[in-house]
C-alpha cells in the first residue's frame, strides 16, 4: 500500500475567527484522509462558525485570519461551489418537490453525462444504505433516519474531497442516531474523505474514534498536540 501524501486531507492552517473584534477561537489542525476531528464547545463558541469558514460561506459580521487547505490546495479565498466540501446539517434538507431518486440525481456531477449511469448510481446509492425500492417515494414520507441516510447519499454523490457534518444526528432517536452514526463514519472513511465533526455530544466523539477538540478563545490554536502532525501545503 502506497503511504499518504503529506499534504492529503484538510488543514487548518492558524484559522482565527472574532465577532465585533473579540475572538472567538483559534485553531490549527491537519485532518489525514478517512480521519474524523470532532469540535465540541458551548453555544457561542463558534462552532458552526468554522464550518462556515471552511465550506466558504463566513458571514460579513465575522473577520477571519488563517487558510484552509485541502489536499494542498489552497481554498481560504476560493468561491464555496468550487471548493468540492460535502456539508451535512441537522436537518437533511432534501428538497420537498422531489422524489427521493429525483435528489440524488440532482447531486451527481454533470460531468457524468449518460441518464442510465446517472440513474444506475443513484439506485446503487439507495441501495448501499439499505433503501432499494424508496427511489419514487416522497422524502416527506421517510422517517428521519431514512431521510438522513437519503441526504447522507446525495452529499457523497456530488464526489466531495472533504466532509462537514454539523450536528447531523441530533434530531435522531437514541437508537437510530447511533445507527445512521455509524453509517456516515464508515462511508466517510470508505471514501478516504477528512471529517470535521461539529457536535454537543461526547458518544459522537467517541464514535469518531479520532481527536477531539474543545474551542476555547483561552486555549489558544492547536488540536491536542500528540498525534497531529505539522503539514505543509504543496504549494510550498
Amino acid at each position: 500500500m502506497s503511504a499518504t501524501p503529506a499534504h492529503a486531507g484538510l488543514v487548518l492552517e492558524g484559522v482565527s475567527v472574532r465577532l465585533d473584534g473579540a475572538p472567538l477561537f483559534k485553531i490549527d489542525c491537519h485532518i489525514p484522509p478517512g480521519q474524523i476531528l470532532t469540535i465540541m464547545g458551548e453555544s457561542g463558541s463558534g462552532k458552526s462558525s468554522l464550518l462556515d469558514f471552511v465550506a466558504g460561506f463566513l458571514r460579513p459580521v465575522f473577520e477571519a485570519t488563517g487558510r484552509v487547505i485541502l489536499n494542498g490546495e489552497d481554498l481560504t479565498h476560493v468561491p464555496a461551489p468550487e471548493r468540492h466540501i460535502g456539508l451535512m446539517f441537522q436537518s437533511p434538507l432534501l428538497f420537498p418537490h422531489m422524489s427521493v431518486l429525483q435528489n440524488l440525481l440532482f447531486a451527481i456531477p454533470p460531468a457524468i453525462k449518460s441518464r442510465s449511469e446517472r440513474r444506475q448510481l443513484a439506485l446503487q446509492a439507495l441501495d448501499d444504505v439499505g433503501l432499494a425500492g424508496f427511489s419514487d417515494r416522497d422524502p416527506a414520507t421517510l422517517s428521519g433516519g431514512q431521510q438522513t441516510r437519503v441526504a447522507l447519499m446525495r452529499t457523497l454523490l456530488a464526489e466531495p474531497k472533504a466532509l462537514l457534518l454539523d450536528e447531523p444526528f441530533s434530531s435522531l432517536d437514541q437508537n437510530r442516531r447511533a445507527d445512521v452514526r455509524d453509517l456516515v463514519f464508515r462511508l466517510a472513511r470508505k471514501n478516504h474523505l477528512p471529517v470535521l465533526l461539529v457536535t454537543h455530544d461526547a458518544e459522537d466523539g467517541a464514535a469518531a474514534s479520532g481527536m477531539t477538540h474543545y474551542l476555547n478563545k483561552e486555549q489558544g490554536g492547536g488540536c491536542s498536540t500528540f498525534k497531529q502532525p505539522r503539514v505543509v501545503s504543496g504549494d510550498q
